[in-house]
């Protein structure tokens, strides 16, 4: 069997890629091979099932600040196609979007059916050929088409003119490409949240407030000194971020964290995902600061307890938390609070330490960082540089991006480029 095109990878790349080669150059016979009995699977849970489309942001120069691996490579292809087009697209194809305060962007209809259902309808108008259950085996240069390659499944063969890698994270497919000369990035989980056992965030869960997150460089000590000085010499942290944290069940979530994933996605799978994190609950003070507050607040609230006071903006039951770390009973007054136990609550407030020891997957939106080297791809088309009208969009290449819809537009974004490379370029 002979197409002018084969989409490797039922997902988003693929078939935003499918559908934009098909309506440039609908002469075209298009066929995307997907190795699993459903299509679209990321796309079905992305968002808790709402599809987190994009992010609104416009600005191709602000919006590569937001990938940690590919930022450099994808400026240019941000100015070509970008968040404004991928809404169009959408748009137009009747799923109307709608941007929420942080900035990500869902159907209104808060389902991620709408994108699927938008999807199967473009490639059934558009005659492209959906073949599931069809795993590819090979690749290698066609026999039966010039310049072109032939793609071997479980039982079949198969000719195309032009072919596009839209496999997202699949360690099978980068050890073909790896086999034909690519080069692969090692991949590294990106995007996770951290397992913490820490009995000041246990009964807490739920809570979320602002917090500044930094990575604490391994210390090694000499197992002969027993005595650690009081003057250690500063260490800079490995890595930093601030946002909303939240307390989950198993330790720590939410944005600060995401972005420490994936910009550290490479550091931390080489720390094997066991490291200390020193936490500022309270990023508008430092440990002097809130010292000094402490000192104004026992003058004035002389009678009060400490607990019942809550004298920073922050949730109580993580107030009380750490004020009993700190070894605040309930019964203590501010008058009576000495400078020492003021201190140990200033540090649990700033620098709270904790022992990371391992990872979650965030929800079911499994990134991963690595993929094929950024610098065998032509980014003015997608077309790889190693093998002659091959292409590729999506994670497939070494880029991801931090959590809101940013991955996708790196996916839309490719498959668009890609797509017209090759809808332009066939005979």
């Amino acid at each position: 069997m002979i197409y002018d095109v084969i989409v490797i990878g039922g997902g988003a790349a693929g078939f935003y890629a499918a559908i934009q080669i098909a309506e440039d150059n609908p002469k075209l016979t298009v066929a995307i091979f997907e190795r699993g009995k459903t299509v679209l699977g990321k796309v079905k849970v992305s968002g808790g099932g709402r599809c987190n489309v994009t992010h609104a942001e416009f600005n191709p120069k602000e919006l590569v600040n937001n990938y940690p691996r590919g930022k450099k490579e994808l400026l240019g292809p941000f100015y070509t196609h970008c968040t404004r087009d991928v809404m169009q697209f959408f748009e137009e194809r009747g799923v109307p979007l709608k941007i929420e305060e942080d900035g990500r962007i869902f159907p209104i209809s808060n389902s991620s059916q709408s994108i699927i259902d938008c999807f199967m309808g473009e490639v059934e108008r558009l005659s492209i050929k959906v073949l599931r259950n069809n795993t590819v085996k090979t690749f290698e240069s066609s026999s039966e088409v010039s310049k072109g390659w032939q793609i071997t499944t479980k039982n079949k063969h198969y000719h195309c003119k032009k072919l596009l890698v839209a496999t997202g994270s699949s360690p099978k497919m980068w050890q073909l490409l790896q086999q034909l000369g690519h080069k692969i990035v090692p991949p590294a989980p990106s995007l996770f949240t951290f397992n913490i056992n820490d009995e000041r965030i246990q009964g807490i869960q739920g809570l979320s407030t602002n917090a500044e997150v930094k990575v604490l460089p391994k210390r090694k000590y000499d197992s002969k000194i027993s005595i650690q000085l009081k003057s250690v010499i500063k260490q800079e942290p490995i890595l930093e971020a601030d946002g909303p944290l939240l307390i989950t069940h198993w330790g720590l979530s939410g944005p600060a964290v995401l972005k420490l994933s994936a910009w550290g996605a490479n550091i931390l799978n080489e720390l094997d995902y066991n490291f200390r994190i020193e936490v500022n609950w309270l990023p508008d003070y430092s440990t002097e600061s809130l010292e000094r507050l402490f000192k104004e607040i026992k003058d004035i609230e002389a009678k009060k307890t400490v607990l019942k006071t809550k004298a920073v903006d922050l949730p109580r039951r993580l107030w009380n938390s750490l004020a009993k770390a700190a070894g605040i009973t309930s019964e203590l007054r501010w008058a009576e609070a000495s400078k020492e136990k003021l201190r140990l609550l200033a540090e649990q407030l700033t620098k709270c330490n904790f022992k990371v020891e391992g990872k979650s997957t965030f929800k079911e939106e499994f990134v991963t960082a690595g993929g094929i080297d950024l610098k065998e791809i032509n980014f003015k088309t997608f077309e790889s540089k190693k093998l002659e009208n091959v292409f590729f969009a999506g994670e497939v290449i070494n880029v991801d991006a931090i959590t809101g819809g940013f991955n996708f537009q790196n996916a839309w974004t490719g498959a668009y480029i890609a797509a017209k490379a090759i809808a332009n370029t066939q005979q």
